[in-house]
């Protein structure tokens, strides 16, 4: 069965950078979406930044610039490089997929199929 794996959550400081990772078993499709979503106590998961097979990327507005989404197809791992890091980006970062396309619904949680454990990012001021 299909396996999502995250790992490169920590604590730093605001401005720092992290990179998350998350490596992905299984999912041998050709058209898909993969994504970074983000729960934070009292909020809803939201969407971050998604990438689609076609190699097309979209973000949340409030990362736009500061975060990276891409993608290592030899190595089946997704990666999300986030950098001048605020206290608002402390959240609890999940990778997910869907094998399709998604549209204006790149962002949609209940969208996707499969989904990781989780990788904890605390940013302090």
């Amino acid at each position: 069965q299909v396996s999502l794996v995250e790992s490169g959550g920590g604590s730093v400081q605001s401005g720092g950078s992290l990179r998350l990772s998350c490596e992905v078993s299984r999912f041998s499709y050709t058209t898909y979406c993969m994504g970074w979503f983000r729960s934070a106590p009292g909020k809803e998961r939201e969407g971050v930044a998604v990438i689609e097979s076609d190699g097309s990327t979209s973000y949340a507005s409030s990362v736009e610039g500061r975060f990276t989404i891409s993608q290592d197809n030899a190595a089946n791992t997704l990666y999300l490089q986030m950098n001048d890091l605020k206290p608002d980006d402390t959240a609890m970062y999940y990778c997910a997929a869907t094998p399709r396309r998604l549209g204006y619904k790149v962002f949609a949680p209940y969208e996707y199929t499969y989904w990781g454990q989780g990788t904890q990012v605390t940013v302090s001021s």
